[in-house]
Order: C-alpha cells, then sequence, then structure tokens
C-alpha cells in the first residue's frame, strides 16, 4: 500500500505517517519544510513544497493508492483552496480512496436538526473561523464523486492511543469531550486500511 500524506509533519499527520511505515506502507509527503519529519527507519519519500502548487500536489498522488489529508486550518484557507487540488489530482491519476481529518463541529446538530454542530451550543468553541473553513473543504469532497471519508475529533489533546474510541457517523457519540492525537490517527489509519464509511462523516471521541 502506498499513501500520499498531506500534513505530514502536523500533529496526526506525523503519527499516521508513523504508523504507516512501520505497517509496512511507503509513504509520499509534500511538506514545506522537509527537516521537520519525524519518521528516520524508515523513512517517507519526502516532496518539497507547497500544498497551493497543484503540479506538486499531483506529483505525490502519482502512483499512490490512496490519500490521507491532516492538513491545519491556521486561521487561513488552506483546507478549502488545496481540497480541489487534491481532488483533481486524484482524479488525474485513478485514485479513489481518501482519508480527512475534519472537526467534530462540521458533524450534524444532535439537537437541532438541519444544523452542524459549530452552528449550536454544542459546540464549545468560541470562535467559529475553523470550523468554516473545514466545512468548505468538505463541501467540496462531498461534491467529488471519491470515496472519501472525514474523520471529525472533538477536543484534540497530545497524548497515545488508549483503544478505548467511540464512534458515530455524522455525528459525535453522547457526552463526548475529547480524544488524543494518538488515538485520532490510529483510527484514521484503520479506515485507510479497510474500506468502512465510505462517503461518511465519522464523529470520534471517548
Amino acid at each position: 500500500m502506498k499513501i500520499a500524506v498531506f500534513g505530514a509533519t502536523g500533529r496526526v499527520g506525523s503519527y499516521v505517517t508513523t504508523i504507516a511505515l512501520e505497517a509496512g506502507w511507503q509513504v509520499k509527503a509534500l511538506v514545506r519544510t522537509p527537516e521537520k519529519t519525524t519518521q528516520k527507519t524508515p523513512e517517507p519519500e519526502v516532496i518539497k513544497g507547497d500544498i497551493f502548487d497543484k503540479h506538486l500536489v499531483e506529483k505525490t498522488i502519482a502512483g499512490c493508492d490512496a490519500v490521507f489529508v491532516g492538513l491545519g486550518t491556521d486561521k487561513t484557507n488552506t483546507l478549502s483552496t488545496s481540497a480541489p487540488h487534491i481532488v483533481a489530482a486524484m482524479k488525474k491519476h485513478g485514485v479513489m480512496k481518501a482519508v480527512i481529518i475534519g472537526t467534530a463541529g462540521i458533524l450534524d446538530s444532535r439537537h437541532q436538526p438541519g444544523k452542524y454542530r459549530f452552528e449550536t451550543p454544542e459546540s464549545k468553541r468560541k470562535t467559529t473561523t475553523a470550523a468554516e473553513e473545514h466545512l468548505k473543504a468538505y463541501q467540496i469532497w462531498k461534491a467529488s464523486g471519491l470515496e472519501w471519508t472525514y474523520v471529525c475529533p472533538t477536543y484534540l489533546p497530545d497524548g497515545e492511543p488508549t483503544g478505548e474510541v467511540r464512534y458515530e457517523a455524522d455525528l459525535l457519540p453522547e457526552d463526548g469531550t475529547k480524544i488524543t492525537v494518538g488515538d485520532t490517527a490510529r483510527f484514521a489509519f484503520r479506515v485507510l486500511h479497510d474500506n468502512q464509511f465510505v462517503r461518511q462523516r465519522i464523529g470520534i471521541c471517548y
């Protein structure tokens, strides 16, 4: 299995990259600063560049079997700007499967049908900026026709996996308050590995 990773130096992306390499998978990663990659043995195939460069995005995806996207928003339009490049490259090279890390804010509201969580008091975030950017990217993936899965963690502290993850399609499991980076990464890798949850948002928490 060979995967293209976008966000390989991020918290979840670096963890997914390590898990994939340890499982014997090949990894191609597009990163702005290759020196930030922490995986040493085995090493991923690193392409230096920017996610906004559609030619480098295509180069990263070429020859891969699936795509993992673990990009952050950083109060920018990174997600919604890069998503069309990734989708177009996947279609060009016949790569159907993608797993994207989102946010619980773009899951459906449990108590106010027709709204996203970030539009209701269910979300405890003081600002909706990040969720709105995630939503723009989600809508691009939703219309793509590809076999995408959005993994949507709630509050995401650093930490190792515990293995006790609750999940639900389109909703955050009730009373979910957090999930570690480690468990989020392991759940995402599980989705990359199998064919569950195609074209679904999956809320995850403890």
